[in-house]
């Protein structure tokens, strides 16, 4: 990596942590804002939520095809001031229309800024960089997320509408404050197809989806989102109240289990997963995710204590978190290498566009099921996970080795210039 991409890979990850903290700053508390601080009824709220994931897949297609023809800079130049206009305008709407407008812009922008700056990382980073590059980044997400949600919880008052408009300026401050962080960064050279026909470009979404192990790896991300992220904050909470009797403050401290987790074993499961096969690095965290499952089981369905059962619970985030750890330097940099030159930004649009209709389904099947159906859905996502693994070791299987395993690629680059050099003899 040369000085330049370094100085603008530092950058990238203040725009990372940046942009994570004006979202935890707020998001946690929408549902609240619009319902009872503003008066526009659960069902208005409800439609805010929705319309967050909405907005996120009417423009990621759109958002790859303008990363690959421009470059993922202007792209995230241009999501940020539409996030910072979403926040502002949600800070200070008072009717459902404008509430509904605010809440499309603020998650489009939020959408698009993650396979720009995703692209961005390709860009600065080199094969033997670019996991430990994207652990950095989810590092810093998880804890700008949590830094901010922490703060933003002080700060809001559901009694003084003013202490919200607070809270929503500061996140539109944070987004320009990025615009002008990222504005200096100097991106290297890198293939764009802004001279390339808008054919050509459409031609990509069709050579994408002729890519089988791209194809592939999407069903899996689409499980692995389905089958954790999914189920945060919608099945697994409903489920360990209703069936294991999680108190609220119990389900704050396996939330901050799992973040815990994340900040504390990410550097150290890198220097583990760095020499494995992605493949199965991926497989792993399905098994692991299968125990969580097992314990989450334990905490509803099991007889033992309501202690008992609150340690299995918050376990259960933990080792998610275990899993999210090896997935960072994992999932991303394999999108990276699948994707063929210039085409990284689609590639990453094209997956985060999986990531979003996972979120979206996610809670619609496992909500219900966590509330009342308790053991069909222990057991449902407990067979996801072990899907996860079955998925994985089939990818494996059509990846090259550069691809799966990098580290051995390089290795052998080396070797191989190393045999070739011409041996010179002194007469």
């Amino acid at each position: 990596m040369t000085r330049a991409m370094g100085a603008a890979m530092r950058r990238i990850h203040v725009g990372n942590a940046l942009s994570a903290f004006g979202l935890g700053f707020t998001v946690p508390y929408l549902y609240v804002y619009v319902a009872q601080v503003r008066g526009l009824g659960a069902m208005t709220a409800g439609l805010v939520l929705a319309v967050f994931a909405v907005a996120a897949l009417i423009v990621l297609p759109f958002a790859g095809r303008a990363i690959v023809r421009r470059g993922p800079l202007p792209v995230l130049l241009a999501a940020l001031g539409t996030a910072a206009l979403g926040a502002l305008g949600l800070g200070l709407a008072g009717g459902a229309t404008t509430v509904l407008l605010s809440a499309a812009a603020l998650g489009a922008g939020q959408a698009v800024m993650q396979p720009a700056l995703a692209t961005m990382i390709v860009d600065c980073s080199t094969a033997d960089t670019r996991s430990r590059s994207f652990a950095m980044q989810f590092f810093l997400q998880n804890l700008g997320l949590g830094v901010g949600g922490l703060i933003g919880g002080h700060l809001v008052d559901t009694t003084r509408v003013s202490s919200f408009t607070l809270l929503f300026a500061i996140e539109a401050a944070m987004f320009l404050l990025l615009v002008v962080v990222m504005a200096t960064v100097r991106m290297p050279h890198s293939p764009r197809m802004e001279d390339a026909p808008a054919g050509s470009v459409r031609r990509g979404w069709k050579q994408l989806l002729g890519n089988r192990a791209m194809v592939q790896l999407s069903v899996l991300g689409f499980v692995l989102f389905f089958a954790c992220y999914g189920q945060f904050e919608s099945g697994l909470s409903a489920y360990g109240v209703e069936a294991a009797g999680i108190s609220t403050s119990a389900l704050g401290t396996a939330l901050a289990a799992n973040t815990l987790m994340i900040v504390v074993a990410q550097f150290v499961v890198l220097k583990f997963v760095e020499r494995r096969r992605r493949s199965r690095v991926i497989a792993a965290v399905g098994l692991i995710w299968a125990v969580a499952w097992l314990a989450a089981g334990y905490a509803g369905l099991g007889h033992g204590s309501q202690e008992t059962a609150t340690a299995a619970f918050v376990s259960t985030y933990a080792l998610f978190g275990l899993g999210e750890a090896m997935l960072s330097p994992t999932v991303a940099p394999l999108v990276a290498d699948l994707a063929p030159e210039g085409m990284a930004g689609q590639y990453n649009s094209a997956f985060a566009l999986v990531k979003q209709l996972a979120l979206a389904v996610g809670p619609a099947v496992g909500g219900p099921m966590g509330a009342s159906l308790h053991a069909p859905y222990v057991v449902t996502f407990l067979l996801f996970s072990l899907g996860i693994t079955w998925l994985a070791l089939r990818l494996g299987r059509r990846l090259t080795v550069a691809q799966d395993q990098p580290w051995a690629a390089a290795k052998s680059r080396v070797v191989a210039r190393g045999a070739a050099e011409p041996v010179t003899v002194e007469a």
